[in-house]
């Protein structure tokens, strides 16, 4: 056990996990009192952040006494205190550079007159905010992320499928018949494939694409199947659709550049399974362009959202364009719609419901936090399926990145589960255009 040190956390910490708190083993915690000035500005409101802010309040509330602003309220056996940080000066080392008094520079100066206090211990700051760190440094403050809930094993995105040569051609010849399934204990590798993996088999005289199913012990030959008018058209996309149409498979994960075809393969699948669910609902966080919030849009709630949810509403065009104005497919489309079976709305609306026989496609997951996905998944009833999708190189919210973004965090906590599914989209097939400005821009 190395020497006590000291954290302040800036409020962004607090607002991304509201236990984080607990998370600092045997040191000590220093929240300064405007962060707390902060969060009540979080109150209010349906998003994670402000359920974050009020869970926090609730936390403080059970451990607050009078020790919590002088001598510190203790966290628990083998962990820290916390302490409310009140009443801090201004230094002239912080006023030089940063004149205006805004809460970030108060939270430096709150932990640079920490550091003066405590010189025989390590004083850290937590923040999130990659300007706030650059202005800690600046300042010769020690600065880090949090990184209790970043990913640290990024191999999970470094492969997409293997590929086994020098099958013999006799295994490959049994998987195109029958049942088209063979033992996994049949194929020599059979100790490298992990639950759900997927591969291509090849012999001197052909392949076939192929998963293995953890729960019949078999491998199954995997086919392009064809789901309401959309058909993958590379072997990812068949594997994606073949984990999407399996019931036994209940969290699948798509990952992948735009245009790959993560929401489209989705809701194919979902549709294609129509019978077997009794709602379909596709969401998708709102994050605000712009530095801009909700309220500089016209309209109510609901007109607000829609330009949130419009690429959702693209994706079912896509499919809607694939039959007949008057043909049966746009009739039961129309007809879903109308009785709520198929149903696209902000994530934010859906918080707090228990979701039961449903097939829940999550879009642009990569923005949101590691305990909003938890919230998610949490969230299923029995029957249920939830589908995220999400690009992790295009994260829209300050606070996240490549290793921190629940998406990311999910697939690295679930994999080897037997329910469990993830699929990386390479190959874009939107158009070349989209392809060649993914790739190069």
């Amino acid at each position: 056990m190395g020497a006590k040190k000291n954290f302040v956390l800036d409020t962004n910490v607090i607002l991304h996990d509201y236990k984080c708190i607990h998370n600092f083993e045997e040191n000590d915690i220093y929240i300064p009192i405007v962060v707390l000035e902060e969060l009540d500005h979080f109150k209010k409101g349906n998003e994670q952040i402000n359920f974050n802010a009020r869970e926090f309040a609730r936390e403080l509330d059970l451990i607050a006494n009078d020790k919590l602003f002088k001598k510190g309220a203790e966290l628990g056996e083998g962990k820290g205190r916390l302490f409310i940080l009140t009443g801090s000066d201004y230094p002239d080392m912080i006023a030089k550079s940063f004149v205006e008094k805004t809460p970030d520079h108060r939270i430096l100066a709150a932990t640079y007159n920490l550091i003066e206090e405590k010189k025989k211990s390590t004083t850290i700051l937590v923040t999130k905010d990659i300007n706030l760190r650059m202005k800690a440094l600046s300042m010769g403050i020690q600065a880090e992320d949090y990184i209790n809930d970043k990913v640290t094993d990024f191999n999970i995105f470094e492969k997409n499928y293997e590929i086994y040569d020098n099958v013999p051609p006799e295994l490959i010849d049994r998987l195109y018949s029958g049942d088209g399934s063979i033992p996994l204990d049949e194929l020599e590798f059979s100790a490298d494939i992990e639950p759900q993996e997927c591969f291509v088999l090849k012999s001197v005289r052909s392949s076939v694409l192929a998963r293995y199913n953890p729960q019949t012990g078999m491998v199954r030959r995997v086919e392009k199947e064809r789901c309401f008018g959309i058909e993958p058209r590379n072997a990812e996309q068949a594997f994606a659709m073949n984990v999407l149409l399996d019931e036994d498979i209940k969290l699948v994960a798509l990952t992948g550049k735009s245009g790959t075809g993560k929401t489209l393969l989705a809701l194919a699948a979902a549709l294609h399974k129509n019978e077997s669910y009794k709602q379909i609902l596709l969401a998708r966080p709102i994050v605000a362009l712009g530095n801009k919030d909700l309220g500089f849009l016209p309209g109510d709630e609901k007109q607000k959202v829609e330009p949130y949810m419009q690429p959702l509403f693209d994706n079912l065009n896509v499919i809607r364009h694939n039959f007949s104005y008057q043909g049966k497919e746009i009739r039961l489309l129309e007809e879903m719609q109308k009785n709520n079976q198929l149903v696209i709305e902000a994530l934010a609306y859906i918080r707090g419901r228990s979701l039961s026989e449903t097939f829940f496609i999550v879009d642009e997951a990569q923005n949101l936090t590691p305990h909003e996905i938890k919230t998610i998944i949490t969230r299923a009833g029995e029957g249920t399926k939830i589908v995220f999708t999400g690009d992790i190189q295009q994260i829209d919210s300050p606070y996240l990145d490549m290793f921190s973004n629940g998406l990311v965090y999910m697939i690295d906590r679930m994999k080897g589960q037997s329910i469990f599914s993830h699929i990386n989209l390479v190959k874009g097939e939107r158009s070349y255009l989209s392809e060649l400005a993914s790739d190069l821009l």
